[in-house]
């Protein structure tokens, strides 16, 4: 069975296998086999074939199959739990089928239990990341889905047995489960940190995701944390080549697009202080000073295939994630900069965060969409550092107009 597994990829095998009814057999097999790998090594060839339009159809308007396949992440077993989620993620990623699915998950409350069951307690990278895409699904496309699950605690429904615990499971809350798969994958797994980090970004896309996140029980103390330490220990460093904005561009709008959201919402928050975030401004200002470099080489390039294909004006896909990385950049930059004091400022001066090179790469980035924050930082820096704020109403004559 696992050469038909293998085989299970081909569509010609894969229209032999439901020509023989052989959902109708893994149906079977699942009400009644003992033996982990049989049950996995049937959920993945359902996965395989799934991969084919006619046939992902036609499994899932089974209704009978689709409730079992979901009851299989219930399942203890993480091999099966992985190809479980596979099979769900490539359903839910054909438009023709996954209106069917997102509406069987919405009625079956145990789906949400499961899920922020793995999420919590697995220490399978692997499965983290499959489970992390269906949630980002889900969530993308489905609002009401997202919100009913931000609003869930559990309906204390029958969970998985693994490793002995209670069948009852906890009262999960949905923003812990994912911080909690976040920590695991964001060492070993950068496409599952972006899953997870995109999925914190669509929860600040509606008022009760916020909140969700900010009333937790420390009050959202625990993901500005991780969110922080990643943008300024981990993510887009000094010792970095600039190009590397490239490559973490995604993940770095989806942070960046959480901390804004938050930083609006939790002035009052000891972790918003600016006392404590220096070293966050510091390291905005780096992203858009490596945004700049890879700009200024792009532009090289540009003018390179214009002169090779002339008349050609295609938007480019990874300028456009740049520029969203930029706004976002630029919004949060903003906001922070009027919230600093004369002692922060100070304190970002003698840390180095804060410079002529520094400041005027961000007044560049933040002029003139951004002219209020910009004009109050520079009145708060004129108390710190007279001269520093002289050479840049020097270098940005629109500033010294207004003051």
């Amino acid at each position: 069975i696992c050469k038909v597994w293998d085989m299970s990829m081909d569509e010609d095998v894969a229209l032999f296998l439901q020509e023989f009814n052989a959902p109708d057999i893994f149906m079977g097999v699942f009400a009644k086999s003992k033996c982990p790998r049989l049950t996995e090594i049937c959920v993945g060839i359902l996965g395989n074939m799934a991969c084919f339009q006619d046939i992902c159809m036609s499994i899932s308007k089974d209704e009978n199959l689709g409730q079992v396949l979901l009851q299989r992440l219930c399942d203890s077993d993480s091999p099966t739990l992985l190809e479980t989620s596979r099979l769900l993620l490539t359903c839910l990623s054909q438009p023709e089928v996954a209106n069917v699915w997102v509406e069987r998950i919405r009625e079956n409350p145990s789906v949400y239990d499961c899920v922020c069951f793995i999420m919590s307690s697995s220490t399978n990278v692997d499965l983290l990341v499959k489970v992390g895409e269906v949630v980002d699904k889900l969530f993308d496309l489905d609002e009401e889905l997202m919100l009913n699950w931000i609003k869930n605690g559990t309906c204390q429904s029958v969970g998985p047995s693994v490793d002995d615990s209670p069948e009852e499971l906890p009262d999960f809350k949905i923003v812990p489960c994912i911080l909690e798969a976040a920590k695991q994958v964001r060492s070993d797994n950068p496409e599952g940190l972006d899953v997870y980090m995109h999925i914190l970004q669509l929860l600040t896309t509606v008022d009760e995701g916020i909140q969700a996140i900010v009333q937790a029980p420390d009050g959202g103390k625990e993901t500005w944390s991780l969110l922080y330490d990643l943008v300024c220990q981990e993510l887009c460093q000094p010792d970095d080549p600039p190009i590397i904005v490239q490559e973490q561009k995604t993940v770095l709008a989806s942070i960046l697009s959480v901390l804004s959201a938050m930083f609006a919402s939790q002035t009052e928050q000891e972790y918003t202080r600016m006392r404590k975030n220096m070293p966050l401004i510091g390291s905005l200002i780096r992203i858009l000073q490596y945004m700049e470099g890879c700009g200024k080489r792009a532009a090289d390039n540009s003018k390179e295939s214009e002169q090779e294909e002339t008349g050609r004006t295609e938007i480019n896909e990874e300028d456009f994630h740049l520029k969203i990385l930029k706004d976002i950049c630029c919004e949060l930059l903003s906001n922070m900069l009027q919230e600093l004091t004369k002692e922060n400022t100070l304190e970002g001066l003698h840390q180095g965060h804060l410079n002529e090179q520094t400041c005027s790469c961000a007044f560049q980035n933040l002029l003139p969409l951004y002219f209020a924050s910009v004009e109050s930082f520079l009145e708060v820096l004129r108390e710190a550092d007279q001269t520093l704020a002289d050479n840049l109403e020097k270098r940005f004559p629109s500033l010294k107009v207004h003051t």
